[in-house]
């Protein structure tokens, strides 16, 4: 969220800013609406002082006996009194209208953020690993005979509608491996703090990371109005909302495996096939709280931390930096990692490592409290995907498979596997 005050200072930098991301003209209805906003609350002040300065009047008058006064300020008390409360009912509505329009626009994109319509103007970083040469056409992750009996589309459709897809066997089991896996490598090798969230969150908790308003129809919201939680990075940083923490309290490193839920709004036509894009899905998520000055490099390290786990399990990946038109609207900086699908015969995003420096902290009302004195100051927070739990299924069947329709498992899932080493194909009932 924006500071009205420093918008108020300097509109043109708020134009510039939302000029990259293809809104222009921002300030100008922002700075009417603050104009009437605060005209209101100085007409309500003003009132208000003529209403205590008759109120003051209307005893010495009744003291003098002079009736006809008396009245004439009492009415005058009234008056004010009136205006007043009508005075202050358009400040709040003002504010109110104030406030959504602030909350409806984006984060500031970073000096370094490429300039771009859309992910084709997104910059190559940095590619790891050579996609394997397959000596016979590689399949997709639904077509593998040691896996599509256990990736069930038609009964998920069955129960839930399309979109869903039921997990069994030794499938089911990998997926399981592959979510502890990403837990126990976060917790004992890359210092993350693991948490068991809820998945069920309150409107504040979606509005403090940005989902709500303008986002409603990406979620879904229960019929006693909570919402199901698009990813984790929705209770994890709302952890510090309405805190001021000490600054010896940063940073705070956090990592969760959950249930996220998207309605896909407006990705009709794309992925239909396979289990690329579900309305439920799994994701191991990491978010980092910081002192302003260290979100950078906590932006960098949380992007070790994600392409470590495609290092650990041998996948193909390159890293891009996200350009100004398909960064998200929370983030400042986004890093994209997507590994290779050799099913796809391309690169797909598996984890997005975003830096939204204070704009989710001022929406959540997060500060921290400089070790040398001063007042709080709004934290810095971070989020990224460690990683997108079916996507990295995909990428290790596909990555793994051979002719015969088996799939070698990864040296570091064995162990959680009971030391299986591939699927092997098998028959569907």
């Amino acid at each position: 969220m924006h500071d009205i005050r420093l918008i108020r200072q300097d509109p043109a930098a708020l134009d510039a800013a939302m000029a990259r991301r293809g809104i222009e003209g921002a300030s100008e209805p922002l700075l009417a609406l603050d104009a009437e906003r605060r005209a209101a609350i100085h007409a309500a002040e003003t009132a208000k002082a003529e209403q205590n300065a008759a109120s003051k009047q209307v005893g010495a008058a009744k003291a003098k006996g002079d009736e006809a006064e008396f009245e004439r300020l009492r009415a005058e008390v009234a008056m004010k009194k009136g205006e007043v409360a009508e005075q202050e009912r358009i400040a709040r509505e003002k504010d109110a209208e104030l406030a959504e329009i602030l909350m409806g626009l984006p984060n500031v994109m970073a000096d370094d953020v490429p300039d771009g319509a859309d992910e084709e103007d997104n910059v190559e970083v940095k590619r790891v690993g050579e996609p394997r040469s397959f000596d016979f056409e590689p399949k997709e992750h639904h077509e593998l005979a040691s896996a599509a009996p256990g990736l069930d589309f038609e009964t998920a459709a069955k129960l839930s509608g399309s979109r869903f897809v039921l997990m069994s066997g030794q499938v089911a089991r990998l997926h399981r491996a592959l979510a502890q896996f990403m837990l126990d490598t976060h917790v004992t090798e890359n210092g993350l703090t693991e948490v068991n969230p809820p998945v069920l969150v309150r409107d504040e908790a979606m509005r403090g990371t940005g989902q709500l308003p303008k986002f409603s129809e990406d979620s879904y919201q229960t019929t006693n109005g909570w919402w199901l939680v698009p990813t984790s990075e929705v209770p994890l940083t709302n952890i510090v909302a309405g805190h001021v923490v000490e600054e010896s309290y940063l940073p705070r490193r956090y990592v969760a495996h959950t249930l996220c839920f998207r309605s896909e709004a407006g990705s009709a036509g794309k992925d239909t096939t396979g289990m690329l894009r579900q309305h439920q899905f799994e994701k191991v998520e990491m978010v980092s709280v910081t002192h302003p000055d260290h979100s950078d490099a906590e932006q960098e390290r949380m992007l070790g931390c994600a392409e470590s786990i495609l290092q650990k399990l041998g996948l193909p990946y390159r890293v891009v930096k996200l350009c100004t038109g398909d960064t998200g609207f929370g983030a400042r900086r986004t890093y994209d990692i997507e590994v290779w699908l050799p099913g796809q015969n391309r690169y797909r995003e598996i984890s997005s490592v975003s830096n939204c420096w204070d704009f989710q902290a001022r929406r959540m009302n997060a500060r921290y409290k400089p070790t040398d004195g001063g007042k709080p100051e709004f934290l810095h927070t971070l989020n990224g995907s460690g990683l997108a739990v079916g996507r990295t299924l995909i990428a290790v069947l596909e990555n793994g498979q051979q002719e015969d329709g088996s799939v070698v498992v990864p040296d570091a899932l064995r162990g959680y596997m009971g030391g299986l080493d591939r699927l092997e194909p098998v028959t569907s009932n």
